[in-house]
């Protein structure tokens, strides 16, 4: 990956036009909402990055398109435990440039519209959106690496338990008030 910061914004338009690839960075501490959902970055001392490739260019119909794909090392907060985990999260993206409902209404269901008014799109919060759409809602470390999973399978019944015995049904109550009024 390159070691170049990503432009900012960009004009979508003419980067299709002339089938253009940009490959770069986007520093994670610059995407405030991404950054309230995470702990860290990822675990290695440099400053946390999402690394990105663009891939702009037109189709049959001189839609202007970027196909994409990303990747960030970040660190999350487990649900089980409440203690950091670290994940990678990747995306793969396809978007069609418009500037209009009606536009965005349009393009087949393999394109994503992305709102680029004034022949100007920013390439950080459409990075951004993006990771937004990869992070887990409910992130969890593996069974065995949880450091709750000891009091999770105290919770849990044991198979044999399970099969071999009766549960308790509570709605047994329910089905005796029945026959009795019967």
């Amino acid at each position: 990956m390159s070691n170049t910061e990503l432009p900012k914004s960009v004009d979508p338009y003419r980067l299709a036009e002339q089938k253009s690839v940009l490959e770069g960075f986007v520093p994670l501490r610059a995407l405030s909402r991404f950054a309230d959902c995470i702990v860290a970055g990822g675990s290695s001392e440099a400053e946390p990055v999402c690394d990105v490739t663009l891939t702009f260019s037109q189709d049959a119909e001189r839609r202007r398109i970027v196909a994409g794909q990303l990747s960030a090392d970040v660190v999350l907060e487990c649900q089980r435990c409440m203690k950091p985990m670290n994940a990678t999260l990747t995306s793969q993206f396809k978007l069609g440039f418009v500037t209009s409902d009606a536009q965005a209404q349009q393009l087949p269901k393999e394109l994503e519209p992305y709102m680029a008014e004034d022949f100007s799109a920013d390439l950080w919060v459409l990075v951004e959106d993006e990771l937004l759409l990869v992070l887990p809602p409910f992130p969890k470390h593996g069974r065995d690496e949880c450091s709750a999973s000891e009091a999770l399978e105290e919770l849990e019944p044991d198979a044999d338990e399970v099969e071999g015995g009766e549960r308790d049904n509570p709605f047994n109550v329910l089905a005796d008030l029945k026959t009795k009024k019967h």
